[in-house]
């Protein structure tokens, strides 16, 4: 099965795992399932460095390296995610959330995240 990280249960993976749920930590640290990160996180990171509201040691860089050190597959945005985005309800504005699900669906991915309006899609997802 394969699993898409949101980008907060990315970094408390990383950094502070006793933030996730139980069931996150048991999938994340299962090394029979495929878990991904979308460069739409690394972009998230960096803007929100940026602007000062995430603290994360090396930034984007080291969001980076730790995706590859821990074998998670970066994602890249494809044309197949913008076309579903086109028809996405308006549940919640949040234009990073909001591509991590039409990347969720159109790769028939489960979403890891804590995030309670991303649960509101028809999209699969687990906390």
């Amino acid at each position: 099965m394969k699993y898409l990280l949101d980008t907060h249960t990315a970094i408390w993976a990383f950094d502070d795992k006793s933030k996730l749920s139980e069931t996150a930590r048991a999938i994340i640290g299962d090394v029979t399932v495929s878990l991904c990160v979308s460069v739409i996180s690394a972009l998230e990171v960096a803007i929100k460095i940026s602007l000062d509201k995430l603290g994360f040691e090396g930034g984007s860089t080291e969001f980076l390296n730790r995706i590859r050190h821990n074998g998670i597959e970066l994602l890249q945005i494809g044309e197949s995610h913008l076309k579903y985005l086109e028809t996405m309800p308006f549940i919640h504005r949040d234009p990073f959330d909001r591509l991590l699900v039409a990347t969720a669906k159109t790769e028939n991915m489960t979403i890891i995240t804590a995030d309670e309006n991303i649960r509101k899609y028809d999209v699969l997802s687990i906390w």
